[in-house]
């Protein structure tokens, strides 16, 4: 048999035990009472059945023996951390044990794991191998050829800390994912990108009507000038469609200048408008009109992150009603900025997004920044990494708005390194729910690389955040998850999604449709457990 086919599985069953098993794949959580979930895989052990044992027992030595029933012989795969440490078990405590796959899983959070397989006889079986750390990835015959091999996956201590994957975890899905388009809806060559050498990132899907309007950052670009340009030269597009398949491009709605900047620092003499992201339409129901929040960035060629001193503007469309979405639309001025009340997490990168929603009489807008400053002698070159949100308020839509900053800190229950663009809308029970982009797993980043979404009873208090493993559902033709658009409500709890991600086969970043449907109950259990 040839290497890096998957191994077939031999059934077991598991006796006189509350242990559960679980489908060895990608994101599968693989201890119970445990975040830790599986982000590299060999081959070979894909669709396996492994047991989920319960991590603190076994991390302690508290644990019991494992009895195992088998209807053939098998091979027992187990799966052995690469740390000496007493948490976990070493190899030299599994009889008879053969080393089959050299760092072929990578947990979040845990050591690299070498594989070694244990033949055991037909009929019931014990594993109990002592005290420590280890885990049971599957069983195969015992006549299934195991070859070896060195997989050479990363140290799951990369992925720090360890994130929820939603219908992997022992958490019952708020969400399930039930299909999609399975490539992207609008990719390079399509009507309407003849000027758009990039592709997609960020902005807004709301739906008026039966239309779906989206407000995308176009990374626009110029023919024959390089692929990092596209990121400068931004457009914000307004697009339509009926079905959020096929969409139309409407107008731009605005052009950044592709300027880049002359000095270091946040200067006056720089173009601040040099690239423009993350148009935000929001319909201000007492002014009867549609209100736009866009980021717009004064943009250095060789200091990191090139992106720098972001600042939130605000325009108004010139057409009254629901209607007039599309506008055109005028800008009345810059509602946020960096200033006399930024803090050092806000770093290099100043504002970096806005979204403004309601909470009772008041307003309160999520606001970003990344590549942090530790201290403000570090301005304005010595930045560090991560990408943070905090809260504004706001007696209306048209501010004034000041930063909440009841502490020197981000918000980081949702996720301590990287939550960047959420989106807040509510649910039927009235819990805030925001929807954001979750990180790569790629250029060095070892991030969820899936859409994310964060619960509040209050508007303010933001819960742990959940990913959604939409590639379970819909054929993966993206490398790097980014952006969400939207979490469209379209009855029978049935929710749209619309996404941008990055196939790095190519220049163009596309965009892609999926459809969610809410559970109820589970909603309902976390209205319960949030404060």
């Amino acid at each position: 048999m040839a290497q890096n086919q998957t191994w077939k599985p031999a059934s077991f069953e598991v006796l006189k035990s509350n242990y559960k098993t679980f489908k060895t794949s990608q994101y599968a959580h693989v201890f119970s009472g445990s975040k830790h979930n599986i982000v590299r895989l060999a081959t070979e052990l894909q669709g396996l059945t492994g047991v989920e044992l319960p991590l603190e027992q076994y991390k302690k030595g508290t644990n019991g023996p494992i009895k195992l029933k088998f209807n053939e012989s098998v091979q027992v795969l187990v799966g052995i951390f690469q740390e000496n440490n007493s948490e976990y078990l070493p190899a030299d405590k599994l009889p008879n044990a053969k080393l089959i796959l050299e760092k072929g899983v990578t947990i979040t959070g845990l050591p690299s794991v070498n594989v070694y397989a244990i033949s055991f006889s037909k009929g019931t079986q014990i594993i109990n191998p002592g005290k420590g750390l280890f885990v049971i990835l599957g069983v195969v015959k015992s006549s299934q050829k195991l070859e070896f091999r060195n997989a050479e996956f990363p140290d799951g201590k990369l992925w720090n800390p360890t994130f929820i994957v939603e219908g992997f975890s022992d958490e019952k899905p708020l969400f399930e994912i039930i299909g999609g388009e399975n490539k992207p809806v609008i990719d390079q060559g399509m009507s309407g990108t003849e000027e758009i050498q990039g592709g997609f990132e960020g902005g807004r899907v709301v739906k008026v009507g039966d239309t779906y309007h989206m407000f995308p950052t176009e990374r626009a670009g110029e023919k024959g000038v390089e692929m990092y340009y596209d990121r400068v030269k931004t457009k914000i597009g307004h697009w339509t469609s009926k079905d959020a398949i096929h969409w139309k491009r409407e107008s731009t709605i605005y052009q950044a200048s592709g300027v880049y900047a002359i000095t270091e620092d946040d200067n006056p003499m720089n173009d601040r408008r040099s690239a423009i992201w993350s148009y935000m339409p929001v319909f201000n129901e007492k002014a009867n009109k549609w209100y736009g929040y866009y980021l717009a960035y004064t943009v250095h060629k060789e200091i990191e992150p090139n992106h720098s001193f972001g600042r939130i503007w605000r325009c108004e469309s010139t057409v009254d009603g629901i209607n007039g979405i599309g506008g055109p639309y005028k800008d009345v001025g810059i509602i946020m900025e960096p200033g006399l009340d930024s803090q050092p997490w806000e770093g290099r990168q100043g504002v970096a997004s806005f979204f403004p929603y309601k909470v009772g009489d008041k307003y309160f807008g999520f606001y970003s920044g990344a590549f942090p400053f530790a201290s403000w002698a570090d301005y304005p070159k010595k930045s560090g990494k991560g990408w943070f949100v905090a809260l504004a308020e706001s007696n209306s839509l048209e501010g004034p708005w000041k930063r909440l900053n009841r502490g020197l800190e981000p918000i980081k229950t949702i996720h301590p390194q990287f939550v960047e663009n959420p989106i807040v809308s509510q649910l039927p029970n009235g819990l805030y729910i925001a929807i954001f982009d979750g990180g790569p797993d790629g250029w060095g980043h070892h991030l969820p690389n899936m859409i994310g979404y964060t619960l509040s009873k209050d508007g303010i208090n933001w819960g742990e955040a959940h990913y959604l493993p939409i590639e379970t559902k819909v054929n993966k033709w993206w490398d790097i998850m980014r952006t969400p658009l939207c979490l469209i409500p379209e009855g029978n709890d049935v929710y749209t999604i619309v996404y941008n991600a990055i196939d790095l086969k190519k220049r163009f970043h596309p965009t892609g449709m999926v459809k969610v449907k809410l559970n109820k109950d589970v909603m309902e259990s976390r209205l319960k457990e949030l404060k």
